[in-house]
């Protein structure tokens, strides 16, 4: 089973290539972020065309997310329960055979902007919410996949320049804690499960031609309950995505599961 995301910064511009993806990549599940489309103008039909089921919750402008699966997905979930946003973030539901569903919750976290703004308050409640609603989700469904945009560099290795990145968003110490406290919960970061080559990243800005220079971040990321922790056979970030004309800045993160 493959399970992937990815932040394509717009479905109406990265459709055609999330597309061609899939084509070549025809993984069970993909979770998207910021979608930037309303629900009525979501490409379903498109979708469905290239044989996928899909579940989406998106805004005007700004975020939205989705669930791609070859399969039908069930008992959808759309946001944080209880934690009141008008921000369209998360989609989980449960996707693949009955006897072996996995509870897929895709996720696009706050950028939180700066260490001293409003918007960083908000991510840090909106941080605390996630992770009580996920220790309610890994009681109810062992078989559990966090996957998506965390904006969050877990370590100094997940940043080309540790020293000049140092307490900035993305990699202050309240993030890092917030992402570990998601391990704590039992979950393990997939990517780092392998030997993987150093200066990995997923994400690479526009500018200062951040990607020919390999000047980026892994903030996107999959988490994977321990139940399922025997059955990776493989992590990977897809960066053939990001040499596209007009790509996202983000690149995809594939998960193999066995059987």
């Amino acid at each position: 089973m493959k399970l992937a995301t990815w932040n394509v910064n717009s479905l109406a511009v990265r459709l055609p290539q999330v597309l061609d993806w899939l084509a070549a990549n025809p993984v069970d599940a993909l979770v998207l972020q910021e979608t930037k489309l309303t629900d009525d103008k979501f490409p379903r039909a498109e979708i469905e065309a290239a044989g996928y089921a899909v579940q989406f919750h998106g805004q005007r402008t700004y975020n939205g997310v989705a669930l791609l699966s070859r399969a039908p997905a069930l008992d959808t979930v759309r946001n944080i329960p209880g934690f009141v946003d008008e921000q369209a973030r998360v989609i989980c539901a449960s996707v693949g055979p009955a006897q072996a569903a996995i509870r897929v919750i895709g996720a696009y976290f706050p950028n939180g902007q700066a260490p001293d703004s409003d918007k960083f308050q908000y991510k840090m409640r909106w941080l605390e919410a996630l992770r009580a609603w996920v220790a309610a989700e890994l009681a109810a469904h062992p078989r559990l996949v966090l996957m998506g945009d965390f904006n969050i560099a877990p370590e100094d290795r997940d940043v080309y320049d540790p020293v000049a990145w140092a307490g900035q968003i993305h990699c202050t110490p309240e993030e890092r804690a917030h992402f570990q406290g998601l391990v704590g919960l039992g979950l393990v970061d997939a990517f780092r499960l392998f030997e993987q080559a150093p200066k990995s990243w997923s994400w690479w800005d526009y500018r200062n031609l951040a990607f020919r220079r390999n000047q980026g971040l892994r903030i996107d990321h999959i988490l994977v309950a321990a139940a399922l922790r025997p059955a990776v056979l493989a992590c990977v970030i897809d960066k053939l995505p990001r040499r596209n004309e007009r790509p996202s800045d983000h690149a995809p993160v594939l998960l193999t599961l066995a059987d």
